[in-house]
């Protein structure tokens, strides 16, 4: 099943973007601002929150970096002016990570500003595990630097994730805890299923343990059971969590969770380099890349 799964996935890569565009827009706000701002209004009236993604990363210059800079700031700057309940996520490597990591730094300070003049909280997401010490170590540097509105991704399937979250525990981090989906080499990752549940249950337990603020990013059902069990057993209060879900995800479970009174925060990407971020995402669940391709075929027969 795996290996058909992966031939599906390959087989969507052969097709044209035009094909596969109206599909992978239902789990993509659009591919401009105002999409987005839509997309996290109808999620607002619905009692849920946003964190918008402008797509994009491993730019190539430094032109690029602004660029994508310039586009954070118009989100930032929109999520004030339509007084909507969101944050921002943002990725290193599209800022400039991997050209100059100081020139990175100098680019995230100066947003982290402008978001705390907004009131926004900004979510630093987790990329490859080429860039994983990077981030941690720039996370490190902002809030040592006194910017409180900032938060981390941990990724169950590393098998460091464990030695980084207890490297960052003690400054009580707002953590995104999510499986991980980028390929990697087994030696620095788990690949088995349960193997990444038993390490995104154990995560998930320090945190809360902590008493740390953990966004529980999941759409696996054994993990969402065990999220409501922690929340019962150490009596926490609906605002020491939330749960997190993708944009166009499990959208009945999603509301379920939403109508039983918890906290949920809707992922919301958009932006001109919506493939990319599909292929990724039908990488991850290979049963909606089988989907989306059967759909393609069956209406151009």
């Amino acid at each position: 099943m795996q290996t058909l799964n992966r031939l599906m996935v390959y087989a969507l890569q052969l097709l044209p973007k035009r094909l596969v565009k109206p599909f992978a827009m239902r789990y993509i706000a659009g591919e401009r601002l105002p999409d987005a701002i839509r997309v996290l209004g109808d999620l607002n009236a619905k009692n849920m929150m946003g964190t918008v993604d402008v797509l994009g990363e491993n730019v190539s210059t430094k032109e690029e970096s602004l660029q994508a800079m310039k586009a954070c700031e118009d989100v930032l700057a929109a999520i004030e002016k339509h007084h909507l309940q969101s944050s921002l996520s943002i990725k290193l490597t599209q800022l400039g990570l991997k050209l100059d990591p100081e020139f990175c730094h100098e680019n995230i300070k100066s947003l982290l500003t402008v978001a705390r003049s907004h009131g926004t909280f900004v979510r630093i997401d987790m990329e490859d595990s080429s860039t994983t010490t990077a981030t941690l170590k720039l996370y490190e540097k902002l809030r040592s630097e006194g910017f409180e509105n900032v938060g981390i991704v941990i990724q169950a399937y590393l098998r460091r994730s464990e030695e980084d979250l207890q490297r960052v525990i003690g400054r009580a981090p707002n953590v995104r805890l999510v499986k991980g989906v980028y390929v990697e080499p087994e030696t620095i990752a788990f690949k088995d299923k349960e193997e990444i549940r038993l390490n995104y249950r154990k995560l998930l337990r320090i945190l809360l343990e902590a008493k740390c603020y953990v966004g529980m990013a999941t759409h696996d059902d054994v993990l969402l059971q065990s999220a409501h069990q922690y929340i019962r057993e150490m009596k926490l209060q609906k605002s020491d969590y939330e749960f997190q879900m993708l944009y166009g995800v499990r959208v009945k479970r999603r509301d379920q969770i939403v109508a039983e009174g918890h906290r949920m925060r809707i992922y919301v990407p958009f932006g001109a380099s919506w493939y990319s971020y599909s292929m990724r995402r039908f990488q991850e669940n290979p049963q909606i890349a089988r989907y989306v391709l059967r759909a393609i075929l069956s209406r151009n027969s």
